[in-house]
């Protein structure tokens, strides 16, 4: 179902319309979603969470209801148990994810506004595989999912490339829990082969 949402950053923040869907567990819903779902395993999944949060101020009479973004759920099918992911520096209006197994990248921002990272997040695994800073703060003036654009995937060797307005693209290789930086000339290598 369509619901309207804001970020809340400005004072002139647009309405934007967000596509939810009940999340339904032993025929009960049990969250509401957004975004499609990340098949991590057969029997675990990841999606992002939304959730009606009450915006009214202490003069108001009545409850004034508005969405929010979330973040992240995995979900057991098997056993119907919901736990929520803990992302490091994981910004619910900057950051978009994007999965690859059980691998997450996304750009952080941190608590100030003032950095941002370049992050791999395993699931299950407290420290994040890769925490980069990259240039510049965050402006102002920033759109939601703005941090950086979604961060690209590639299989074989398992690579994952951030790319920042004003910024070169940055390649990182994921073997197992440490990450390398990919320089240009083993890129080039690569596509030769």
């Amino acid at each position: 179902m369509p619901v309207p949402w804001t970020a809340g950053t400005t004072a002139d923040d647009k309405v934007m319309t967000l596509k939810i869907r009940p999340l339904i567990v032993d025929g009960r819903v049990r969250e509401y979603v957004l975004g499609s779902a990340h098949e991590v395993t057969e029997r675990l999944f990841v999606v992002r969470r939304v959730f009606r949060i009450n915006d009214s101020l202490p003069e108001d009479s009545a409850p004034r209801w508005q969405w929010q973004r979330g973040g992240w759920l995995l979900v057991d099918r098997l056993t119907g148990r919901i736990s929520p992911v803990n992302l490091p520096d994981f910004d619910v209006v900057y950051s978009a994810a994007t999965w690859f197994r059980d691998y997450v990248a996304y750009c952080g921002v941190s608590d100030d506004g003032n950095k941002r990272f370049a992050i791999v997040a395993e699931l299950n695994r407290r420290k994040p595989v890769l925490k980069k800073a990259l240039p510049a703060a965050l402006p102002d003036d920033a759109a939601p999912d703005s941090a950086c654009s979604a961060p690209v995937w590639q299989r074989s060797p398992v690579r994952v490339s951030f790319e920042t307005a004003g910024s070169d693209k940055q390649t990182f290789a994921i073997r197992g829990h440490v990450a390398d930086v990919v320089t240009d000339a083993e890129e080039d290598e690569e596509a030769s082969k």
